[in-house]
């Protein structure tokens, strides 16, 4: 096949848009010159936990990257079959394992059989969703789509140290179904988990405090606090992370603890940002929308899903899908919101 040459300074012009194109390459079979990589970053090029995810696609999809180094700004990938089995990828960093997963899951997927992974590294993380948004919202939108991915176990682990491990089960899908995501109907509950490892108590507690204020008039409301024991986490950090099961689906919000970030602040901002997608009726939060555009883009039939707002990682991600696949996608307004619709052709 020839090879497909994509910019990766298109658009948002991140980490993302690297991993997903080795992704779709490998699902794809298509030959891929990535260039560009991260081009208008302060620090342009790919970073360790890119490079991990893209040599760990390479390494299940049997097939051949070149000039994956760090800082390098242009790979080029050959994909083979895609195999199943177990593998075992270190970032070496705390670079985020969750990002690593969004660029191997969708490959996994497609394997010829069972695939185990086992992820070393950060797992709440600034920039990157944390374990527990993977976990209670990604997850369930994953397997309305038809997929069978479980953790089976599971470490945090913290900027700067790392440390954290994830270890995860994938059932080939070689079909998913449509998105189905256009309004979220009553709201049932709204649960979250707020931890610390190796920081006092009172700082998930008033996280939840916060986050609970910035919902008042949204019942119930179930907030954990808790703090992590040795072997739940390893060095210094935390997260907070809400799920707000509705009728059809779930919609999130997350941040983790940040040095200097005073917790009601985090708790407050989570608080208000998952308010305000349920005030606005999207079915959808726009990090979740993010990532499942890619699945959406492959299901058969029509997908429709809405958010708040269209970002600039998501619009990117449209872009990149069509480069690869026989898809269209229509973005208009919608009754205050975002609509997106995925068809084929």
């Amino acid at each position: 096949m020839q090879w497909l040459t994509i910019d990766g300074s298109y658009g948002e012009g991140g980490g993302q848009l690297s991993r997903y194109a080795v992704a779709l390459a490998a699902i794809t079979g298509r030959p891929l010159h990535l260039t560009g990589i991260r081009a208008r970053r302060p620090k342009p090029g790919l970073m360790a936990q890119h490079l991990t995810a893209l040599r760990a696609v390479a390494r299940v999809a049997g097939g051949v990257l070149e000039g994956a180094e760090l800082g390098s700004t242009e790979v080029h990938f050959r994909p083979g079959p895609i195999q199943g089995g177990h593998y075992h990828f270190e970032v070496g960093t705390a670079g985020s394992v969750v990002l690593v997963l969004q660029a191997l899951l969708p490959v996994a997927l497609k394997a010829d059989g069972p695939i185990r992974l086992v992820l070393g590294g950060g797992t709440d993380v600034a920039m990157a969703p944390p374990l527990d948004y993977l976990r209670h919202v990604f997850l369930p939108w994953l397997t309305a789509l038809g997929a069978e991915v479980r953790i089976e176990s599971a470490r945090h682990g913290y900027y700067p140290k790392g440390g954290g491990q994830l270890t995860v089960a994938v059932r080939p899908c070689h079909q998913f179904a449509p998105l189905v995501a256009e309004t979220p109907g009553p709201l049932h509950a709204i649960r979250g988990r707020a931890h610390v490892t190796h920081l006092p108590p009172h700082i998930p507690e008033r996280m939840a405090a916060a986050t609970r204020q910035a919902l008042t008039g949204f019942a119930p409301i179930q907030v954990e606090a808790r703090v992590l024991d040795e072997a739940e986490g390893f060095g210094i950090g935390g997260a907070l992370v809400l799920a707000a099961e509705t009728e059809h689906g779930v919609v999130g919000a997350a941040t983790v603890a940040q040095r200097g970030v005073p917790a009601e602040r985090l708790g407050r901002a989570v608080g208000q940002a998952l308010r305000a997608d349920l005030e606005a009726g999207a079915a959808l939060d726009e990090h979740a929308a993010d990532q499942l555009l890619l699945y959406a883009a492959q299901a058969r039939g029509r997908s429709l899903l809405t958010v708040r707002r269209v970002s600039l990682h998501a619009q990117t991600v449209l872009w990149l899908l069509e480069q690869f696949l026989p898809v269209r996608f229509r973005v208009e307004p919608w009754r205050g919101l975002q609509r997106i619709e995925v068809s084929h052709g």
